[in-house]
């Protein structure tokens, strides 16, 4: 079966298990090519046995992951639909990804996205804290003002209560240890944040609720940044205007 595959397409087959699916489109963008060559794919990858593929919502059908692409490609996540009820977020949160790695800041720096799929796949089973959607891991290779570092990346689609909100915020930036890392170390004190800053990808809804609660931290809100969703963010025939998509992240 790995003899049916190019390189490309263990690639596209990782980024579409660690975001739960994928639709065609965004499909398109992760292989760079036309949506019309991207369902051929797709139809590959069914007919070898590695995906599988439906309309679930608006929009283009979605694209996951089948069990046996385990024994392609060695990732270890239940292989399934994405849930019904998260489709608009993981494709908020797919596209977010996308943005930002197309970013020639990301290139240069030969950055990592680590999901909050995999990041899921680590922890210890029944644990409480706050998955970020997202981290963005800086190589020393990126800009001196952010090599190195770690960011938490969050999507929000609609507005949430912002005392809710200021608490989310606060949990990631205290945070000092890996997920999965014993309690103690989850936020020791005297030790360097896991996260340099959080970054927020807000709708025009979501944006209002974020700003408020990144001010009620007052100085320990500077390490918030808040910016606008990529404007492929919504589902199709969902779609409400949004301004450009994520630039090279400021230094």
């Amino acid at each position: 079966m790995l003899t049916a595959l190019a390189g490309c397409d263990i690639d596209a087959l990782v980024f579409t298990a660690e975001m739960y699916g994928v639709q065609l489109d965004q499909l398109a963008a992760v292989l760079e090519v036309p949506v019309e060559r991207a369902r051929g794919v797709a139809a590959r990858w069914r007919s070898l046995g590695l995906a599988e593929s439906a309309r679930l919502g608006p929009g283009p059908p979605w694209v996951w992951g089948h069990p046996a692409r385990d024994a392609a490609c060695g990732l270890g996540y239940p292989a399934g639909p994405p849930p019904l009820s998260r489709l608009a977020h993981i494709r908020a949160v797919t596209a977010v990804r996308l943005a930002l790695q197309a970013t020639t800041a990301y290139q240069r720096a030969r950055a990592f996205w680590r999901g909050e799929r995999r990041i899921r796949a680590a922890v210890r089973a029944g644990l409480r804290d706050h998955l970020p959607d997202g981290e963005l891991h800086w190589s020393a290779g990126a800009a001196p003002s952010w090599a190195d570092e770690c960011w938490a990346i969050q999507a929000e689609l609609t507005r949430q209560a912002v005392t809710r909100t200021t608490e989310i915020m606060r949990e990631l930036l205290a945070r000092t240890g890996d997920y999965g890392c014993p309690g103690a170390q989850a936020a020791e004190p005297g030790r360097p944040p896991r996260h340099a800053r959080a970054l927020y990808l807000c709708s025009p809804a979501a944006l209002p609720g974020v700003a408020q609660a990144r001010d009620e931290l007052g100085a320990f809100g500077t390490r918030i940044e808040i910016r606008n969703l990529p404007a492929s963010a919504a589902l199709p025939l969902m779609a409400c205007r949004h301004r450009p998509a994520v630039s090279s992240p400021r230094r």
